[in-house]
């Protein structure tokens, strides 16, 4: 997503994050980093160490978020974007309450904090059918961040920081509506993958997935028409999506893990004619599509990547823990 160091900054929501990503800015590939959460005390600590090595931006959506840093006592300004709650209710202050211009105007007044602009994320774009549906989340996300951005004089230069992975796929629609002053920034973790939340949103197809967790048929019940693979909630998650289950049967879409324990899934189709005894054998490889891609990879040690003939050709090593 760097493009060989084109973009430089990144988001991420945790410390071992950071830290894995160093080496980037070593090799001149990266400059700045977003701490994802609203900051509180328990991460400060490894965040002014990080800082001494790459850029650290901050985000905040409480006066209370000021009084930690000011309290923190760094004589170096942090850089700090204000979360925009532009309909998922997650993190963010909405960009109609009395609460933001509150908190701009903190934020403006302390000799702690540089506010470079705002950020939100439409995680509630999930939810969309349609290419039409995640275009007006789009609209609503730009909406937020520009009103946000209204409160501060038209000659400040401000970044405002938008999107979620099905917005993003949408956001040419746009950009000829963002004023002069303002930078947009684009942010979509899954976009590089997809999963079937995406597929359910129909901006993607099928076919525009990454990623593939591999099975092993464990045993086939003909009696009931199923099959017991070995991947569960550890391996899937209990994210749903627009489609049956929790995981699709790649190449085999009438098929999905239509149960869960921790450590294996069922298979089972709604469809009768579908014979699990013909179709599924012990030991068997079986792939599937996951419904949500970051909680999945989040499960695994090690990402085989494949070519285009399903050769691996590399392995990655994801940065674990906080």
């Amino acid at each position: 997503m760097l493009a060989n160091g084109k973009y430089r900054s990144i988001v991420a929501s945790t410390l071992a994050e950071i830290r894995g990503a160093l080496p980037l800015v070593k090799e001149g590939l990266l400059d700045e980093c977003l701490y994802g959460l609203p900051v509180y005390p328990g991460c400060l600590p490894g965040l002014v160490e990080l800082r001494k090595s790459i850029r650290i931006t901050l985000m905040v959506d409480n006066e209370q978020h000021i009084d930690l840093l000011e309290n923190q006592g760094q004589a170096q300004q942090w850089d700090v974007f204000i979360k925009i709650d532009v309909g998922s209710h997650r993190a963010g202050v909405s960009a109609a309450s009395s609460s933001l211009r509150n908190l701009v105007n903190r934020a403006e007044a302390s000799q702690h904090v540089n506010l470079i602009g705002f950020y939100c994320h439409a995680g509630h774009s999930y939810a969309g059918r349609s290419p039409e549906e995640a275009e007006a989340t789009l609209h609503a996300e730009i909406s937020g961040v520009l009103d946000a951005a209204s409160l501060l004089p038209t000659s400040r230069k401000l970044t405002v920081s938008i999107g979620a992975t099905p917005t993003a796929h949408v956001v040419k629609s746009l950009k000829a509506s963002i004023p002069s002053n303002i930078h947009l920034e684009l942010h979509a973790g899954n976009f590089p993958t997809n999963d079937l939340q995406q597929v359910s949103t129909k901006v993607i197809s099928e076919n525009d997935q990454a990623v593939r967790i591999a099975t092993e048929v464990c045993s086939v019940y003909p009696e009931r028409n199923e099959a017991l693979v070995n991947a569960g909630v550890i391996a899937l998650s209990r994210e749903t999506s627009g489609f049956p289950g929790f995981g699709c049967v790649v190449g085999q879409p009438d098929w999905a893990v239509v149960r869960l324990s921790q450590e294996h899934g069922i298979l089972g189709t709604e469809n009768p004619p579908h014979n699990a005894a013909e179709m599924f054998k012990v030991g068997q490889r079986v792939y599937l599509y996951c419904n949500h891609t970051c909680i999945t990879a989040a499960a695994f040690h090690v990402f085989y990547v494949v070519d285009e003939n399903d050769v691996v050709v590399d392995t990655w090593l994801p940065w674990k823990g906080w």
